[in-house]
């Protein structure tokens, strides 16, 4: 049986005024990167043939960052939802950067993801498209059970236990409130069924707009199957909406980045004290003392032993040079250079091999000045 193609979107039009900011919030970063491009990251394991970014509230910006970083291998088309009436008319401004597609992607499937995702993994993307199409349905969502849902949207079942609509909390009874299982707003659509789903929706709601999530009644009154596949870690499916939801996303991003430097032979004495930019690159054998701070495009050789309180911005660090107190910017220190403590190496320096640069050398010594 032919495998049916599938196209994306991103949804990446909002203003994101809870973040209080004058950066777009799809372009607020963690762990030195925008937001927006680990949701694309997260698209680049599926076998997706185009990709429509939907751009709004600082669109200029949000375009030029994702052509100059996003992953090569996404085909990746902007359309702009010039009047933010929320995220059904997002969709469908997108799908008509879709028009133009093939009969076959026309017969195909679409994924629908927030651009405010960070921390979504490309094994759950993977996993609701296959759940998708094994089972056959109009429309399979993304959710996720908490034990204190507040402010997310509920999925309701009718009494055959099929999902039958998507309620947003400002609009939800007091009974609907206390369902547990929550809408994450990543969902997987026969193509051909959204654009007439979506002709069916009214902004009749507490905030006046076309929501996406009410696409799912317009189905399961239709009579189209709608199914769901429950994330395993709930944090996964973060939005971020403000500076807070930012902190805790950054912390698990983080984690993540440690983890797998440290299984590749990266010694941490304190990870939860050592802050590393996913550009970041380090070889074996690195030690990493607590207060590190690694941005950039730092490059790290292997033997080489940072800190206590080392903050290097795009630095390159030779094999066995040796780190303290040290703040720098687009430095170059050469292999078994000993720096610090308490130095602050000007932007452009280039220390040689075997250099001491410290309060306790001389200039150009190898012993106390």
């Amino acid at each position: 049986m032919k495998r049916r193609p599938l196209s994306a979107i991103v949804l990446a039009a909002g203003e994101g005024t809870r973040m209080r900011s004058a950066t777009p919030k799809p372009l607020h970063r963690l762990c030195g990167r925008p937001m927006v491009l680990y949701v694309l990251d997260a698209l680049r394991a599926l076998t997706v043939e185009r990709v429509v970014v939907v751009v709004g509230h600082g669109s200029t910006e949000i375009v030029k960052t994702i052509q100059t970083e996003a992953p090569q291998q996404l085909a990746i088309e902007f359309v702009e939802q010039f009047e933010p009436r929320g995220t059904g008319e997002a969709t469908a401004v997108a799908l008509t950067g879709l028009s133009g597609s093939s009969t076959d992607l026309d017969e195909g499937d679409v994924i629908v993801l927030p651009g405010d995702m960070p921390l979504l993994g490309r094994g759950t993307l993977s996993s609701l498209v296959e759940a998708h199409r094994a089972d056959g349905g109009a429309a399979t969502l993304l959710t996720a059970h908490l034990d204190r849902p507040n402010g997310y949207s509920r999925i309701v079942r009718d009494k055959d236990e099929r999902v039958a609509r998507i309620v947003d909390e400002p609009d939800a009874t007091e009974l609907e409130r206390q369902i547990g299982e929550v809408a994450t707003n990543v969902y997987c659509f026969r193509h051909g069924v959204l654009a007439p789903a979506l002709r069916r929706l009214s902004p009749y709601n507490s905030l006046g707009e076309y929501y996406l999530t009410d696409t799912i009644a317009v189905l399961h009154d239709a009579g189209y199957a709608v199914t769901t596949v429950v994330v395993p870690d709930p944090a996964t499916a973060l939005e971020v909406n403000d500076r807070a939801q930012l902190a805790v996303a950054e912390a698990e991003l983080r984690k993540r980045i440690n983890t797998r430097w440290m299984r590749r032979g990266v010694t941490m004495w304190d990870p939860e004290r050592t802050y590393l930019d996913a550009s970041v690159r380090l070889d074996a054998d690195v030690t990493l003392l607590p207060g590190v701070i690694l941005e950039g495009a730092t490059t790290v050789g292997r033997g080489a032993v940072l800190g206590p309180s080392v903050h290097l911005v795009d630095c390159e660090v030779a094999p066995g040079a040796t780190l303290s107190h040290t703040v720098a910017s687009h430095a170059v220190i050469g292999e078994q250079c000993s720096v610090g403590p308490y130095v602050v190496l000007e932007k452009g320096t280039r220390l040689p091999p075997g250099e001491r640069r410290g309060p306790f050398f001389a200039p150009g010594g190898d012993g106390p000045g």
